[in-house]
């Protein structure tokens, strides 16, 4: 059974920063596209940052030169390097894992980690 385990989440005052990691297990980590999400109480689930099987990125604007997406291919994990955190950051973050092809279509979800930004 696929797994994706978070870490990293906790509580940090405004300016300060964290580092999430994700960490995969029963997966071919190699060809798939890997994103973190952000759900805030009452809001939906959105992506923050997304990282390609090939290594492109992409980031929402509200976090571009704020935080960085990396991955290691050897340890199966990605990270997500956040910097000049801010209240509005605090959310639940949850690690994603997905592939798609013409014949498959894999989803896969981490539990999630707290992110609180006190201010």
């Amino acid at each position: 059974q696929v797994q994706l385990v978070e870490s990293g989440g906790g509580l940090v005052q405004a300016g300060g920063s964290l580092r999430l990691s994700c960490t995969a297990s029963r997966l071919m980590f190699t060809i798939y596209d890997m994103g973190w999400y952000q759900q805030a109480p009452g809001k939906q689930r959105e992506l923050v940052a997304g990282i390609t099987s090939g290594g492109s990125v992409n980031y929402a604007e509200s976090v571009k030169g704020r935080f960085t997406i990396s991955r290691d291919n050897a340890k199966n994990t990605v990270y997500l390097q956040m910097n000049s955190l801010k209240p509005e950051d605090t959310a639940v973050y949850y690690c994603n894992a997905r592939f798609t092809s013409d014949r498959i279509n894999s989803d896969y979800w981490g539990q999630g980690t707290q992110v609180t930004v006190s201010s």
